[in-house]
């Protein structure tokens, strides 16, 4: 399917690995012009290098910790007017909470609610301007099935979600749409752990894994086509949605 999206211009964010090189590289495939961030200026060049010759756009290098202002600025400045805004960024770590303090609280709503939405503020008055545009942020399916110990995760990516709800609604007359992605479990870095992949599967991922309708993890590269899909032509009468992208994990019929 062609997406219509070609010549189009994306930031992702967090996009040197996992689920956001998924979404840059799926979107790249479809002809956009990409924006790739991360926290490793080495991983970021690598990434943006196979992007650019494995699909022939132009790819920005913007290395640098996204909730920083400093680094959304440099990312503006990168790409000044975006049709397409992936919000993408690590969770904190898994914490009892009881052991919280404010600090970390504090930084863990600024990741995962604050830096998103203040860089929806900057890109919408252009989107909502020129007649197209496309949010997506990649949230958790804690947002539906908190998670003990990931308290601070699930709080800071549900307030995202609940304060768009209703920004959603404004810009949809003007063709700019805002969904949300809920990961599970994806075959990631992030949940395998570097030193384990290639590994057999301890037992503690194989139960992972029978918990699991679709009995497998996701990949990264098809939740990139799901978000590529999103930002495409074809799904400008969707807006303000919640969808998890989990094998089927999330048990609802509504």
């Amino acid at each position: 399917m062609d997406l219509g999206i070609r010549g189009k211009k994306a930031i992702v964010c967090a996009s040197s690995k996992g689920l956001g090189r998924g979404c840059a590289t799926a979107l790249a495939e479809a002809g956009c012009d990409i924006v790739v961030n991360g926290r490793d200026a080495d991983t970021v060049a690598a990434t943006a290098a196979d992007i650019r010759q494995r699909f022939g756009v132009t790819v920005a290098e913007v290395p640098g910790d996204v909730s920083k202002p400093e680094i959304q600025k440099a990312l503006l400045a990168a790409c000044p007017q975006p049709d397409i805004l992936v919000n993408n960024n690590g969770g904190p770590p898994r914490r009892d909470f009881a052991d919280l303090t404010r600090a970390q609280i504090l930084e863990g709503v600024t990741n995962n609610m604050v830096t998103p939405l203040e860089l929806i503020q900057a890109v919408i008055p252009g989107m909502a301007e020129r007649g197209f545009g496309r949010i997506v942020n990649i949230t958790s399916l804690s947002v539906y099935m908190p998670i003990p110990g990931l308290d601070l995760s699930s709080g800071a990516r549900a307030g995202l979600t609940s304060f768009l709800a209703g920004v959603a609604r404004t810009v949809a007359d003007r063709n700019v749409t805002i969904n949300s992605l809920l990961p599970g479990k994806l075959d990631t870095e992030r949940l395998r752990g570097a030193n384990r992949a290639g590994h057999e599967l301890a037992d503690d991922e194989k139960k992972m894994l029978a918990d699991i309708p679709a009995k497998r993890l996701g990949t990264p590269e098809e939740f990139g086509q799901i978000c590529a899909f999103f930002c495409s032509v074809h799904a400008g009468y969707l807006t303000g949605q919640n969808i998890p992208v989990d094998g089927g994990s999330y048990v609802s019929a509504f």
